[in-house]
């Protein structure tokens, strides 16, 4: 029976839910085939080969594709045809310290709602999938995924994580080792809140040593970057249950909206000076649009295979 801080399948990833993933996935494929590839012929990158097609064989195909077992059975030469798949690993951490779940649920609903839509990318997409929860630590994950069939397995994961805990995002990114024999995607999801910037800093630091193509995904709540809230009032950290009495005033309330903004700037330079990805996700925005505007930006995951 699920705890206290998990949730039930039906609750996030409903029927409806699936239909839109397969709607942001045709959307993608359309626009994949509007334009040139790029990214997606890394050098690093593996290839497999799936079966496509047969066809009738000619003096000029290479006599190793005959299928002899269709010779043996129809009397007449084809030959198999295939399809040449990139392989990408794509990588997806999950913030499960208590941040992300309290006082503002949105948070937790909508990074999993994410860290979901992005493995049905990369299942349908041809490539391994591994899911990892992180708070104090990256938890180890659970065998890679492959094929539109496990996402299913992905749902259960997702739906299972435990919320609660300290966030320790530079032990997190330093020990985390992701494979290095295939060239991989790694998002994370995550609100980036620690001590303070520079434990984030130093976070991203690590994160720029990771073998392949890295996106961060900050997850808030409208209330933490405008808090409607004036008078005296009781702080609480949620993951260090330290607790805090003042009075907040309309100038207090300014200049932490002034310094909320200035930590989402500095997440974001931090970042770009390590050629990370970085997108802002709060909890209002519209999904779809959202997720569109993430793989629209040159992720190898959006010039998947279809």
């Amino acid at each position: 029976m699920p705890g206290p801080d998990t949730i039930q399948n039906d609750e996030l990833f409903d029927a409806e839910f699936l239909d839109r993933l397969r709607a942001l996935f045709l959307r993608l494929r359309k626009r994949k085939q509007l334009r040139r590839k790029g990214i997606q012929n890394t050098p690093s990158t593996g290839f497999t080969r799936e079966f496509k097609d047969f066809r009738h064989y000619t003096p000029r195909d290479d006599y190793r594709a005959i299928d002899w077992r269709l010779y043996a059975r129809l009397d007449r030469l084809f030959i198999r045809l295939y399809e040449e798949i990139q392989e990408f690993h794509v990588h997806i951490i999950v913030d499960t310290s208590a941040s992300m779940i309290e006082p503002f649920p949105e948070k937790r609903s909508t990074s999993l709602k994410i860290a979901v839509a992005l493995a049905y990318m990369g299942l349908v997409g041809h490539h391994r999938v591994s899911l990892y929860s992180a708070s104090e630590k990256v938890d180890d994950p659970p065998p890679p995924l492959k094929g539109q069939g496990s996402l299913q397995r992905v749902i259960d994961f997702a739906s299972g994580l435990e919320y609660g805990g300290l966030t320790d995002l530079e032990t997190c990114f330093q020990e985390f080792n992701p494979n290095r024999r295939r060239y991989g995607i790694i998002f994370v999801i995550s609100d980036l809140y620690g001590r303070d910037v520079d434990e984030a800093r130093e976070a991203i630091r690590h994160a720029s040593a990771w073998p392949g193509e890295v996106h961060f995904i900050q997850v808030y709540h409208p209330w933490e970057e405008k808090p409607d809230v004036e008078g005296e009032i009781e702080l609480l950290d949620v993951e260090t249950q330290e607790h805090r009495r003042l009075w907040f005033t309309p100038r207090d309330r300014k200049r932490y909206e002034e310094r909320y903004k200035l930590f989402l700037t500095d997440i974001e330079q931090a970042c770009q000076s390590r050629q990370i990805d970085y997108q802002r996700w709060r909890t209002d925005y519209p999904f779809d649009e959202m997720f569109l505007e993430l793989l629209s930006r040159g992720s190898a995951l959006s010039s998947g295979n279809s």
